[in-house]
């Protein structure tokens, strides 16, 4: 059995191709609609939920888990780093697909930070309504690094009810929450930037099929500082960078 961390378009299509090679597939995905989408393409089973929700020790011992794919985003998650972790202990392969990062414009109104910590304090140094194009997770830490109580922090997640209650139980105000999915057009993110009068963006390097180039496009045409939060490639497994590369990747460990 193969466990993959998906949540991504990358996930998806690796579970394809993976399923039509007769691999059989286990995914923890980031949402009840994500793991819809996994059995659809061919995982046959699908969990989701967060560590302390899901016995991963468990999961891998009694599914006899053989590689761990970990297409769930370019930056590691909880449950990300848990199983890496569980994998050096127990000698299971784990590979970490990671997207090619760009090169970021010389432009004086992108900030490129390394750390979650470092992107809350940036941001609050640069405007007073702070717009998280970062997802759910983290946000902890920008509240918690964040202590200006005159910042309006906006962030634009998943329209998936885990997701929204958490940003609820976080203290975020209905207003201050953009439950949509991408991708987004550098039109989409423009006007929706507008609208709720972002004056910084902050997001991650998570490649143009992350939207990462849209979103820098539309602030860019709007002159709103963009904070970007670099890839910390360090614990990230066995990378690989392609589709290909997965495939032959498990051919040889398998």
């Amino acid at each position: 059995m193969i466990l993959l961390l998906s949540g991504t378009g990358e996930g998806r299509e690796i579970t394809a191709r993976l399923s039509k090679k007769g691999y059989k597939l286990i995914t923890i995905a980031p949402t009840e609609y994500g793991c819809k989408q996994a059995l659809h393409d061919g995982s046959q089973e699908a969990v989701y939920g967060e560590p302390g929700c899901i016995d991963l020790s468990n999961l891998l011992e009694q599914k006899a888990v053989k590689a761990v794919v970990d297409l769930s985003h370019p930056f590691p998650n909880r449950t990300s780093k848990l199983l890496k972790e569980m994998c050096d202990q127990r000698g299971i392969t784990h590979l970490r697909y990671l997207r090619e990062e760009i090169v970021l414009p010389d432009n004086s109104l992108i900030y490129p930070v390394y750390s979650w910590t470092e992107a809350a304090h940036k941001a609050a140094s640069l405007g007073k309504t702070i717009f998280l194009t970062t997802g759910s997770n983290n946000l902890e830490v920008f509240l918690d690094s964040i202590k200006d109580k005159s910042l309006r922090i906006v962030v634009r997640i998943m329209p998936e009810h885990r997701i929204v209650k958490k940003c609820q139980d976080l203290g975020f105000a209905p207003r201050d929450i953009v439950a949509m999915q991408g991708p987004f057009s550098k039109e989409m993110n423009r006007a929706t930037f507008k609208s709720y009068n972002a004056s910084v963006i902050v997001t991650k390097d998570s490649g143009k099929a992350g939207g990462i180039d849209t979103k820098l496009s539309a602030a860019m045409s709007l002159k709103i500082p963009v904070v970007v939060i670099k890839r910390d490639k360090e614990g990230a497994g066995i990378p690989v960078r392609s589709y290909e590369e997965v495939l032959k990747m498990l051919e040889s460990f398998l």
